[in-house]
């Protein structure tokens, strides 16, 4: 849980509160990091953060935005070190290869998908699914996130647009859409806003995390597009999603991120805003914010240490970190 205490305190009460019930202690504690991502060069803003977050294998932290910088890159310490790429990535996903690392973006602005190395490089471009019959023109097509699996299997969620999961394989052959529009919440087994993906590792076949943002669910598919389970209902607009070890990290538009333990039940909840006028509220001055309250989460990533890290959709651009205090247990 997110306690406006300190470390030690949120701890300590966790465990007292544990201990006088008789319960297990399952909740991941976190403490807010305040300050840890400092100015940026010349005094400007991050900009816009409409997009994702992710981790290299140095654990440099990657956070895309609507400005001409693109994508900023910051050291495990937070501190800026370069920007590379286009302007208007939405989604993105990091991905280890042979020949280096690469981030498989979304620009649903332009109606198309890229590969691009972290030097800069495009491998590739690829617009829509001709060959799914779903589409008439490109405009059509508006990908909100991408993601890749180790054998180089793609998945494309066109959340801006049709509503569908597109499967390629490594080379970039399209296979199949599943999914579909829905209604409000979308019916089981189909979309409203697909907008986040991610890679499920918990388990000996990868399979796939889907954020359906405006049902407020956080789903679990197979690779071949059937629904295996729906892992949490009714959060609050969930946007993007992000594996590591046992636990799921999810960025909450509507001000707040909920973490999910091994078993899928949630057991931390951080920078919850109480304050309703203030979530998804892009205009938000600074002014009005609170150090470690969300107001707008939409990118999300956990780094090397386990510390949860969120950017925010925000005229101003604002970014979170979130320290591991206490590991979950099943044992008090």
């Amino acid at each position: 849980m997110f306690f406006n205490r300190t470390p030690l305190m949120s701890l300590f009460l966790v465990c007292v509160v544990a201990g006088l019930l008789g319960l297990p202690m399952k909740e991941r504690t976190y403490s807010n990091v305040s300050g840890y991502f400092p100015t940026q060069p010349g005094s400007q803003s991050i900009g816009p953060a409409h997009g994702g977050a992710a981790v290299d294998r140095a654990g440099n932290i990657y956070i895309s935005t609507d400005t001409p910088r693109g994508i900023l890159v910051f050291a495990p310490d937070g501190k800026y070190l370069r920007n590379f790429g286009p302007t208007q990535v939405h989604g993105f996903h990091l991905q280890r290869e042979k020949d280096g690392e690469y981030v498989y973006v979304a620009r649903p602005n332009f109606h198309e998908v890229q590969k691009i190395k972290i030097d800069g490089t495009v491998a590739w471009t690829m617009g829509y699914p001709v060959e799914s019959g779903i589409y008439t023109k490109a405009e059509e097509f508006n990908p909100t996130n991408m993601v890749a699996l180790a054998d180089g299997t793609i998945f494309v969620a066109d959340g801006y647009g049709k509503n569908y999961i597109h499967k390629y394989d490594r080379n970039r052959k399209y296979i199949k859409s599943f999914g579909g529009p829905g209604g409000m919440p979308a019916e089981e087994g189909k979309f409203n806003r697909c907008h986040g993906l991610a890679v499920d590792t918990r388990y000996k076949k990868p399979r796939l995390i889907v954020c359906n943002r405006e049902s407020g669910r956080v789903e679990q598919w197979d690779t071949d597009g059937n629904l295996i389970k729906i892992l949490q209902r009714n959060l609050r607009m969930p946007a993007a999603a992000h594996v590591s070890g046992d636990y799921v990290a999810i960025a909450e538009l509507q001000g707040r991120a909920t973490v999910l333990g091994k078993d899928n039940n949630i057991v931390a909840q951080l920078g919850d805003n109480l304050n309703a006028s203030q979530r998804a509220n892009y205009g938000l001055p600074p002014s009005q914010w609170t150090d470690g309250i969300i107001n707008s989460g939409h990118g999300i990533v956990i780094d090397k240490q386990g510390a949860v890290i969120v950017s925010e959709w925000s005229q101003f651009g604002r970014l979170h970190k979130y320290a591991v205090v206490q590991e979950a247990t099943d044992e008090h």
